[in-house]
């Protein structure tokens, strides 16, 4: 693990400041193209920036990326999409149960595939602003994961507190998208 951590630095020293904003802007690719490794960009992020800074450009990275993804497939691709399958009951039927799952708890979980929810949410007829808040509340738990593992794989195997501090933030974000769900009648 410190062999990796050392190339990051090293990698990070060579390109100076544009390391980071390389890091930031191939966050809002990966979110279209998923072979990029949103991990390793997030602890770029983490290692540059510090815990609070490379959480929160990690955080608002991300969220505009799958923003971006969302609306791509939605203006560009929904139309389409709904066209070729108005036929196919069965997958009509998914898209209606993607509508109705607690979104922020998937987006939420680290090793979810977020290019396939945005995808998912662009071509369903949900509802802009509940994609929109269940982004931004369940890309909290998956950056800090990221963070933290990313930075310290190791160690957080060896200090268990780090994936209980993971677990306690994705069931308050769960918790947090229950009420507002409520509140807001999404």
């Amino acid at each position: 693990m410190e062999v990796i951590n050392d190339f990051i630095y090293n990698v990070i020293n060579a390109m100076g400041i544009y390391g980071p904003i390389l890091a930031c802007l191939l966050m809002l690719v990966e979110s279209i193209i998923p072979a990029m490794p949103l991990g390793v960009f997030i602890t770029v992020n983490f290692l540059t920036f510090g815990n609070l800074i490379g959480f929160l450009t990690s955080w608002l990275f991300t969220v505009l990326g799958c923003v971006m993804s969302f609306f791509l497939f939605r203006k560009g691709v929904q139309g389409w999409f709904q066209r070729l399958t108005k036929d196919r009951v069965r997958l009509n039927n998914l898209m209606i149960r993607f509508n109705n799952i607690s979104l922020a708890l998937i987006i939420a979980m680290p090793f979810t595939p977020a290019f396939l929810v945005n995808i998912a949410a662009g071509l369903s007829d949900m509802p802009k602003k509940k994609f929109i808040v269940a982004l931004i509340m369940g890309k909290i738990s998956m950056v800090y994961f990221w963070g933290y593992i990313g930075t310290s794989l190791v160690e957080s195997f060896k200090n268990p507190m780090i994936l209980i501090k993971i677990a306690i933030i994705m069931l308050i974000t769960y918790i947090m998208s229950l009420i507002i769900k409520k509140i807001t009648k999404i």
